[in-house]
């Protein structure tokens, strides 16, 4: 390593004439190692981790979301077409399937999005600003296993021009920009990230081309089928591909225990956006923020309230409030789906542990987190339990909430200052 430091030493002024090629020198040699300024006097805390170590270890709680989201890509996709329908079965199959499908789209997002960041790094003079890292795992893990690349860069490059640098880059953003990109796809391409098919890869050529697995049956199949009824024709009878969420948004909970158990729903074996399915991959996930101090487990805990405080205010007044407010003929069944199953649908534990913790979006304050956690998951639940269009919340309600943060820690600062002045005098 002693070597590696010294060649980079030796080939920084040869970089430093050119401004873009200092700007990857930069960023490569402080991603290799620390940097060696250090504080020498005076009260400030001496501490070896920066920005980018923060990041990496943000990176690395994701890992099991990541690689759990891989595996059920692929298990999705062959039960649709009625193999391997075991959790065991095939499992490096499952798992190679679903890199090949993840990796396209690993690739762009980090390629487009530290590209802008590049671009800009050098055209301001500043180094390389590291908060990439975490957005760029972050957004493969909420976008459909199938989404077109071509609109996945565009959405990136709204999301980190728009949503990051015209704020002034990292740490001056105030949307979440892995959210913000969601945002973007959400309501430009809604065909592409809305209904029961978009979260099940269906690509029946990965079948025999790659594996070779039933080559000419599928490939005879294929030719006859696909031209008349496209892939829905070689799709097994009763495979829908809706997420348990969409199941309760139309029948309640009886429609989601008629497809999936609770062990389906905490173990991720459903359709969904690649890191919301696993519950369990989640939870460790955010042990490891909380555990490392990097992730605020007063917003956690915060949110979790918050959903059940509001998602048992709804199942109290579900049938008047479907019917007297909001118009339904008869009692609405999503209004009386137990608040505590809100909890493990959806992508609710995700946003909480990945989203809502952003340290540059949320609030600062001690009393800011509980306030700001607690508001997400009332507003979470209120968007998707009482708008029939959107039968999901997290991603608008964090993003309102992450507008009113600034003004919660107003407020709690000058309650703090009041207080304070009113014992001084």
């Amino acid at each position: 390593m002693k070597f590696l430091r010294n060649f980079l030493e030796t080939i920084e002024p040869k970089m430093a004439g050119n401004k873009y090629l200092h700007t990857v020198y930069d960023g490569f040699a402080t991603f290799l190692f620390t940097p060696n300024a250090t504080t020498t006097d005076g009260v400030h805390i001496r501490d070896g981790i920066d920005l980018k170590r923060t990041m990496v270890t943000v990176v690395m709680a994701l890992q099991v979301c990541l690689l759990f989201g891989m595996w059920n890509i692929g298990h999705q996709h062959y039960t649709a077409f009625g193999l391997y329908p075991g959790m065991a079965e095939a499992l490096f199959t499952k798992l190679a399937y679903g890199f090949l499908q993840l990796l396209p789209i690993i690739i762009v997002a980090h390629v487009v999005g530290l590209g802008v960041e590049f671009f800009f790094a050098a055209k301001k003079g500043h180094p390389i600003e590291e908060g990439f890292l975490v957005t760029g795992m972050l957004i493969p893990l909420i976008v459909p296993p199938a989404i077109p690349l071509w609109m996945l860069a565009i959405s990136v490059v709204f999301a980190v021009v728009i949503g990051k640098e015209a704020f002034g880059g990292t740490g001056m953003n105030i949307l979440n920009i892995a959210l913000t990109c969601r945002v973007f796809l959400f309501f430009a391409y809604p065909t592409e990230m809305s209904g029961d098919n978009c979260w099940v890869a269906h690509d029946y050529n990965y079948l025999h081309q790659i594996f070779g697995m039933g080559a000419s049956t599928l490939s005879e199949l294929g030719q006859s089928v696909l031209p008349e009824k496209g892939w829905r024709g070689l799709l097994v009878n009763g495979f829908s591909g809706a997420t348990p969420l969409a199941l309760a948004a139309k029948g309640g909970w009886a429609a989601v225990e008629n497809q999936f158990t609770i062990q389906n729903l905490l173990i991720g074996d459903i359709p969904g956006s690649v890191g919301e399915t696993c519950k369990i991959a989640i939870i460790i996930g955010a042990l490891i923020l909380v555990v490392t101090g990097i992730g605020s487990w007063q917003i956690m805990l915060s949110m979790i309230l918050g959903a059940a405080f509001m998602g048992f205010i709804i199942n109290m007044g579900g049938g008047y409030l479907s019917t007297e407010i909001f118009g339904f003929e008869e009692a609405n069944p999503f209004f009386a789906v137990p608040f505590y199953y809100h909890l493990i649908m959806g992508s609710f534990l995700f946003a909480m542990a990945f989203m809502a913790t952003d340290p540059v979006t949320a609030a600062q304050t001690l009393t800011g987190k509980f306030l700001y956690g607690f508001m997400i998951g009332c507003v979470g639940i209120i968007v998707r339990v009482l708008n029939p269009a959107f039968p999901e919340g997290w991603m608008l309600a964090i993003l309102f909430m992450n507008v009113f943060a600034p003004l919660i820690d107003h407020w709690v600062y000058s309650r703090n200052i009041k207080r304070r002045l009113a014992r001084a005098n």
